[in-house]
């Protein structure tokens, strides 16, 4: 017979938006809460699902834009981890992707955002990074931050042995926690806890990340 509190633990429900292939929900899945997975990428997803079976859980896979969560009042929590966010092409559509994520809350329901501190990358901002594999790989990161509208554009080179290379790039929103606080609620989410890491630990202007969670308010009690 399992105890109240494990019970309570296999009624939650929680999202994870931006999944990729399932590491963060298949690992809450196994520890008993009830998991869906969203995410845009039909490759994570397959791979999501086949990593899930091998582990012997059962989540439910959602294909999906995060400007649009098909779900309403239905998850106890939303988490979005490893800098799953601003990639958006404005602010305007990264605050979409919150409003949807208040819809998709229970009233009470609680919202956890891991990101890159701005601070911290500021301060220690590298325009160029090599990295050396043993295999022979060589990966040349490029980056160059718009202080004009705060995005980190990053263009990397994967140089292979033989001659053959490829070339991708990305630019993400890098907000600062002020901007970040503004938008959840403007969102409709309330600040709870701001943190340094997933650890809990304290945010300062050296963190790397930023952990926040906000929360949906309970619907007011009528009388």
């Amino acid at each position: 017979v399992r105890s109240s509190a494990a019970s309570d633990v296999y009624k939650r429900q929680i999202l994870d938006l931006a999944c990729g292939h399932g590491r963060h929900a298949i690992a809450l899945a196994q520890r008993g809460y009830r998991v869906t997975g969203q995410d845009l990428s039909d490759a994570f997803l397959e791979r999501a699902r086949s990593d899930a079976a091998a582990a012997g859980v059962d989540v439910r896979w959602v294909r999906g834009d995060m400007r649009s969560i098909p779900f309403a009042a239905e998850f106890d929590a939303v988490i979005n981890v490893f800098t799953a966010f601003g990639y958006l092409e404005s602010d305007s559509e990264d605050l979409k992707v919150l409003r949807e994520v208040h819809k998709a809350l229970k009233p009470g329901g609680q919202f956890l955002i891991e990101y890159i501190h701005h601070a911290g990358l500021l301060r220690r901002y590298r325009d160029a990074n090599v990295e050396r594999h043993d295999d022979g790989l060589i990966v040349v990161d490029e980056s160059r931050f718009n202080l004009l509208n705060g995005r980190n554009e990053v263009r990397t080179t994967m140089c292979f042995t033989g001659g053959r290379s490829a070339e991708h790039r990305h630019s993400v929103r890098v907000y600062a926690v002020t901007e970040l606080t503004r938008m959840l609620r403007d969102a409709g989410l309330g600040i709870r806890a701001v943190h340094g890491g997933l650890d809990g630990g304290p945010l300062t202007l050296d963190s790397t990340r930023v952990v926040m969670v906000s929360e949906k308010p309970a619907e007011a009690i009528t009388r």
